[in-house]
């Protein structure tokens, strides 16, 4: 029984080292997602993207409008980069502040394509200054 409270202890030990590693931006090798906190010179241009690529991508809004995806109000924007754009779409939401056109952000996600149209659902994003 003593191996295994201590196999146990290991184990949760390992998963609050990870935990804290994620909230304080440690080690980006533990899950492929923490670049959340990513900077606009880490991301790539969006003409560099194919179908289903995890990016991080930077650009301006030039378009911002609320419709129904799916039975459900969706927030959409569109974000240019100059190379190309890519419509950012945000299930369930009528508003988000800051989401405005002509706003410059940062936005991480899986890149997909629907309707030939390249789209990022609920991305991570973080705004410009």
């Amino acid at each position: 029984m003593a191996t295994a409270a201590s196999s146990g202890e290991r184990h949760d030990s390992s998963f609050w080292q990870r935990a804290k590693q994620r909230m304080t931006g440690g080690s980006a090798g533990d899950s492929g997602e923490s670049r959340a906190g990513a900077s606009p010179s880490a991301a790539s241009q969006i003409a560099a993207h194919a179908d289903r690529d995890v990016c991080t991508l930077h650009g301006t809004l030039r378009q911002v409008s609320v419709r129904p995806h799916g039975g459900v109000a969706a927030l959409e924007a569109e974000l240019d980069d100059g190379s190309g754009s890519v419509t950012l779409v945000w299930l369930g939401r009528r508003r988000i502040p800051g989401i405005t056109c002509g706003r410059e952000l940062t936005v991480h996600g899986r890149l997909g394509c629907s309707d030939g149209e390249r789209r990022l659902f609920n991305p991570r994003y973080e705004l410009s200054p």
